[in-house]
């Protein structure tokens, strides 16, 4: 789709490929949505709706807000996560003022049974090749509570280093803990990751690149 090049890009780590997600691709993503996937504690859950409907709820809403507020300074780009020739789950990565603050967050989350084979490390290895390697990003953060210990041992294993504990509001006054971390450019490029991107350059306006 020329008029929405973003469609185009493409990502590869090991055996692993990213695509953006398509509206397409929610209904069976929402399907395969784990029990256990953490969504962001801030948002409002849906009186009188189950918890797994909620949660495929508040996941469509993620998307369908991700590409209708999308800026040059601010986005967030959903990706699609291929392995062995089927769509395993999805891996996210965000900017906030980003052409200012050159840094990137992440989220990601993956069916049950394909777990345990290195996915995690290689999906999120592949968004922070499209950050560092071709956006120029300086640092990428990630942010999890403290017993996810998968989100948090993707993070330690690519080199991300503790930065410190905050607390969010949740609805209802809840207040949760979460883990702050961040990886900079420099450890980033010491470990020599290997990463495909394909289809970047026309997509350079809607990061705010030049």
């Amino acid at each position: 789709m020329d008029d929405w090049p973003l469609f185009g890009l493409r990502l590869r780590c090991g055996e692993v490929t990213l695509r953006p997600v398509r509206e397409e691709d929610l209904p069976f993503l929402a399907s395969i949505l784990p029990d256990d996937f953490e969504q962001d504690p801030r948002l409002e859950p849906l009186p009188g709706l189950g918890a797994a409907a909620d949660r495929r709820r508040l996941f469509c809403q993620e998307y369908w807000r991700a590409l209708g507020t999308w800026s040059p300074s601010s986005w967030k780009l959903h990706l699609a996560v291929g392995f062995d020739g089927e769509t395993v789950g999805v891996q996210t990565l965000e900017g906030d003022d980003f052409p200012a603050l050159r840094t990137v967050d992440s989220a990601s989350w993956l069916t049950r049974r394909v777990r345990g084979r290195g996915l995690g490390v290689a999906m999120r290895t592949a968004a922070l090749g499209l950050a560092f390697e071709r956006m120029g990003a300086v640092a990428a953060v990630s942010s999890a509570m403290p017993a996810n210990a998968a989100s948090l041992g993707v993070s330690r294993h690519l080199g991300y280093l503790e930065n410190g504990v905050g607390l969010v509001v949740a609805p209802g006054g809840r207040v949760v803990e979460l883990r702050h971390l961040r990886l900079t450019a420099d450890r980033w490029r010491s470990a020599g990751h290997e990463v495909s991107v394909s289809g970047f350059e026309a997509c350079r306006p809607w990061f705010g690149l030049v």
